[in-house]
């Protein structure tokens, strides 16, 4: 939602124990304009058919935008970023974080753990 400039892209590399040249080399792999729309689906249970669901829903989706945009939606870059983005949130649904959030994503993870009681 935030995104990530070259600079602080490239002071995260620094900072993870990479060389100047490494940094400068991966940090523009990592940059992310933010400020760009997502879906967030709440669902009454985790079942093997709406877990076929939301895949094939999703990968759809991707597929689809990424043919309209003439890009490679499957692009290894945005996956680490996902899964970089993605620890701080699963830590929080798990109750092993205090990390603040933006307001949007601190009312979804407030949504899920009071469904989940």
């Amino acid at each position: 939602m935030q995104g990530k400039t070259l600079q602080e892209a490239t002071a995260e590399c620094l900072a993870q124990g990479m060389s100047e040249q490494q940094a400068q080399a991966l940090a523009p792999h990592k940059v992310s304009p933010g400020n760009k729309p997502s879906n967030t689906l709440l669902l009454p249970e985790l079942s093997p058919y709406y877990l076929g669901a939301l895949i094939a829903l999703y990968e759809h989706k991707v597929f689809c935008q990424g043919a309209i945009w003439q890009l490679n939606s499957f692009d290894q870059w945005g996956v680490e970023l996902g899964k970089q983005l993605s620890g701080p949130i699963y830590q929080a649904l798990t109750g092993s974080s205090s990390h603040s959030f933006d307001s949007s994503t601190t009312a979804l993870i407030k949504q899920f753990l009071a469904a989940q009681n």
